[in-house]
């Protein structure tokens, strides 16, 4: 960025964007405490109030904790479900590198559950993609989607290891995806799960069974969502 244009940023930004780049390049990793507001006026010749702005916008983002007669700490990387994202575009929101290892990828005629979820009759054939999704190279999520193996013919040749799926469903099938269908409760980590999560057998884990749907209102796939609940958060907004 520009002297200008860095200068233009009022101070508040500016201690955040030099407290981020510190905690990407890995200077700061989480559970590292992050200098007090005194410690920030004085290194960046603002005032108290400023300081604290910083770090109090940096909360609210959940990019670090304060925590009350202790100090301000970097917490631990989470995604926060608040839009329909890929997992490509969740890990860029928190400025962590997605990675992403494909673990089964076939065309299957024998899952009921899925098949009914794609509105589909059954027996049909469906492409079953399962993919431990990464952040940071480290794991965050077990995801298996699934498709219509007719409305999408080829979507196992596509580059699926390293481009986002969202993208090749809008660029190479003409898919426009609007909203989805969610069903969220907590399950226990199974052996395979726990192992391939990094985390205790039957850990608690955040499942969601997604179904998405296009512009057109059409099923697009069928996504059940195994996360590790403290790498994610479920924000719900409710009215009365």
């Amino acid at each position: 960025m520009p002297a200008k244009a860095r200068m233009a940023l009022p101070a508040y930004q500016r201690i955040q964007r030099n407290i981020r780049k510190t905690i990407e390049s890995g200077t700061l990793r989480p559970g590292d405490a992050v200098p007090s507001e005194r410690e920030l006026a004085r290194i960046h010749a603002v005032s108290l109030m400023t300081a604290r702005r910083a770090l109090a916008t940096l909360e609210h983002q959940g990019i670090v904790e304060r925590r009350r007669g202790v100090g301000t700490f970097v917490t631990t990387p989470k995604i926060h479900f608040s839009k329909l994202m890929s997992h490509t575009e969740q890990m860029r929101s928190r400025s962590l590198t997605a990675g992403s290892k494909i673990l089964f990828a076939n065309i299957i005629d024998h899952e009921e559950e899925a098949t009914a979820r794609l509105a589909l009759a059954p027996r049909s054939q469906i492409i079953k993609l399962e993919r431990l999704r990464q952040g940071g190279g480290e794991p965050f999520a077990l995801e298996t989607c699934y498709f219509s193996a007719k409305q999408f013919s080829g979507l196992l040749s596509k580059p699926l290891q390293k481009d986002s799926l969202f993208s090749i469903l809008e660029r190479d099938y003409d898919v426009e995806l609007a909203y989805a269908d969610e069903e969220v409760d907590a399950t226990a980590a199974d052996p395979r799960t726990a192992g391939l999560l990094q985390v205790p057998k039957r850990e608690p884990l955040l499942r969601i069974r997604q179904v998405i749907h296009s512009t057109k209102g059409t099923v697009i796939t069928y996504m059940l969502g195994l996360y590790r609940s403290d790498r994610h958060n479920l924000v719900i907004r409710r009215y009365r």
